[in-house]
């Protein structure tokens, strides 16, 4: 079975391991291109490409797959028989989806239909839910809406971040392609339709902007966004106008009657800070230009008074 793989990040790179190391035939790797990085702008590849390099395989590199002519044609040389995506980054072509004999598969990183998008993994944790999982599907021009194949489900555990969820579910993923990948050459995969609608919003791209702390949100609403958030791009708020991260906190249910984004005291637990509902514990954070550490730490280099507030913007 002769396989081209499209992929870009480190969520990718389990299965594309996995499919050298299951003895497949990876004739290429396709990813984005290489973008600078740091203060010299130097051109930095991609998680993919460097786990294709190090087993020699072709990479192509094109910054756009759509309308690229050179590209299809690259792909009919080498005729693969099934193309395996996984967090490419761009929109798929029908001309290219229709290529391999079994056409194009995606190892999306949600139970379909639920969580379509470019962020299921953090979206999940963010709306905490009790489970998360894979599915390999069949691509089609819609954006997630093809057939689906098979599934693994993964339970999340109490205190799971998007990094956390992340890292099982691109080793899930891996392992579910290569279970996956028989049934679909042999003919015995089981293809189910999804629903039109999907029973959850759209799972729209992560940016910085939804990091910002709304404290008239309730306090388990902003533990999540804080662990769905970790480690990119991370939750914020702003304290004496500048910006302090939050890495870690908990949840309590009890309410102060204090104004929400108030500080309401601080102990060696963390920062008490009044919410909509019940009180938000910052127990570890980060202040701008400073490093990461645990509240208590903190508070010993930095006073916060009982009666400050936290805000939306810097003042």
């Amino acid at each position: 079975m002769k396989i081209v793989f499209m992929g870009t990040p480190d969520f990718a790179v389990p299965s594309l391991k996995a499919l050298v190391e299951a003895g497949y035939d990876v004739a290429a790797v396709v990813t984005q291109p290489d973008k600078p990085k740091g203060r010299g702008k130097s051109l930095l590849p991609t998680p993919v490409k460097e786990e294709a390099l190090l087993h020699e395989i072709p990479v192509y590199q094109p910054q756009r797959v759509k309308n690229n002519r050179e590209f299809l044609d690259t792909l009919r040389e080498i005729a693969p028989d099934v193309i395996v995506v996984a967090a490419f980054g761009q929109i798929i072509p029908r001309d290219v989806l229709e290529l391999p004999k079994y056409g194009c598969i995606n190892i999306h990183a949600s139970l379909l239909p639920k969580y379509r998008g470019a962020a299921p993994i953090q979206q999940a944790v963010i709306d905490g839910e009790k489970e998360s999982g894979v599915t390999i599907m069949q691509m089609g021009e819609g954006l997630d809406t093809g057939d689906m194949i098979s599934k693994i489900v993964i339970p999340l555990e109490k205190e799971e971040t998007g990094g956390s969820l992340f890292a099982k579910l691109a080793q899930a993923g891996a392992e579910l392609l290569i279970k996956t990948l028989p049934s679909i050459e042999q003919g015995t995969a089981v293809w189910e339709k999804q629903p039109e609608e999907s029973p959850t919003p759209y799972a729209a791209m992560i940016n910085k902007k939804m990091g910002l702390m709304d404290f008239h949100k309730s306090a388990v609403e902003l533990e999540r966004l804080v662990r769905g958030l970790n480690p990119w791009p991370s939750a914020y708020t702003f304290v004496n106008g500048k910006t302090l991260k939050v890495w870690k906190c908990r949840a309590d249910e009890k309410c102060s009657g204090e104004t929400p984004g108030t500080v309401i005291l601080t102990d060696k637990e963390g920062i008490h800070v009044a919410c909509k509902d019940g009180t938000l514990i910052l127990t570890e954070v980060q202040l701008e230009g400073k490093k990461r550490m645990d509240a208590e730490a903190f508070l010993r280099g930095y006073h916060i008074e009982a009666g400050s507030r936290f805000t939306d913007h810097k003042e």
